[in-house]
């Protein structure tokens, strides 16, 4: 199931994409239990917000399933409420508007590994953290902070923390723990990042995380080490990679984190960025107002952002 959080009529919701159409899937929910009561041991209603829909768990995907089924049957809904909107109709933000923690690995590609003159291949995962600041949805702005800090862009998978992780959980066992996938944007500022070594707030401005456009629930990629994954500046591919060429697999990134902290529902774990980035292009590219990227995972759809001046 593709999971989205959207925005229509002032009113912020959680939804389903199916049959080109977004499911409303709380008010969808509320008039089917209006019409057969909830099922043993389902919710009295599903949450508006993407983060309360995953730590409920189990039983908001089994009722959120139940509600899209009941929908595809096209009964009617109370008089003065809608249980289906075409995409154009509502403002898509991030699946997770305020994720818990988002943490993101560095240096997981060969081949960016390969571009990078200075770094050498880890032994270990190492991770980096992003700010709720961040966090921005599809087309909204990249807010460009100006042309001396080097802005650069990043295409990354990232894994949705759909049930509790706790500390030391090991890695056969991590995925369970796994909800889905979305997209994440690692934009960065290279003068700071760079500069004295300051990657967190080289990595932190306003609006540097773009996320979406959707969740993609974990049944629906049995094998995300397959996946591909491209960038594509103003309509010009700079990226062009498959999650083959992980230095880490999935599950040791994952186990290592959980030496140290627990995961929790709503938290991104972003997996690293294939060969590419403006930093290492001859001559370099950055973005600049008046660029569009585009950022594309098979499975997962396009999330793409305008990048405007840090004034507009």
């Amino acid at each position: 199931m593709k999971l989205c959080t959207f925005e229509v009529n002032g009113r912020r919701s959680v939804g389903a994409e199916a049959a080109g159409q977004i499911i409303d899937l709380p008010v969808a929910y509320g008039a089917m239990i209006g019409v057969r009561g909830p099922n043993p041991g389902a919710p009295k209603v599903l949450p508006s917000g993407m983060l309360e829909f995953l730590q409920l768990g189990v039983p908001a995907m089994e009722a959120a399933r139940d509600a899209a089924a009941f929908v595809a049957k096209r009964p009617a809904l109370p008089v003065g409420e809608r249980g289906t909107y075409l995409p154009d109709e509502v403002k898509r933000l991030a699946p997770i508007p305020r994720p818990g923690k988002i943490l993101c690995s560095g240096l997981n590609y060969r081949s960016h590994v390969q571009e990078n003159p200075n770094a050498k291949f880890l032994e270990d995962p190492r991770f980096f953290a992003k700010t709720l600041n961040t966090v921005i949805g599809p087309g909204d702005p990249i807010r460009h902070p100006g042309e001396k800090y080097q802005v650069d862009y990043e295409v990354e998978l990232a894994v949705v923390i759909g049930r509790t992780m706790p500390r030391g959980t090991p890695a056969e066992r991590v995925m369970e723990h796994v909800f889905g996938y979305t997209i994440l944007h690692d934009v960065s500022s290279r003068y700071i990042q760079f500069k004295d070594n300051n990657e967190v707030m080289g990595k932190n401005f306003d609006t540097f995380c773009p996320i979406g456009p959707c969740l993609v629930t974990a049944d629906e990629i049995p094998d995300p080490s397959k996946l591909c994954l491209r960038t594509l500046l103003n309509g010009e591919v700079m990226q062009d990679g498959t999650n083959a060429d992980w230095c880490f697999p999935l599950p040791r990134l994952l186990a290592w984190l959980s030496q140290a902290m627990t995961l929790e529902p709503g938290d991104l774990v972003s997996t690293g960025t294939p060969a590419g980035i403006g930093w290492f292009r001859k001559p370099q590219v950055f973005l600049k107002p008046g660029d569009v990227v585009r950022l594309e995972i098979d499975g997962i759809g396009v999330l793409e952002n305008p990048v405007v001046a840090n004034n507009q």
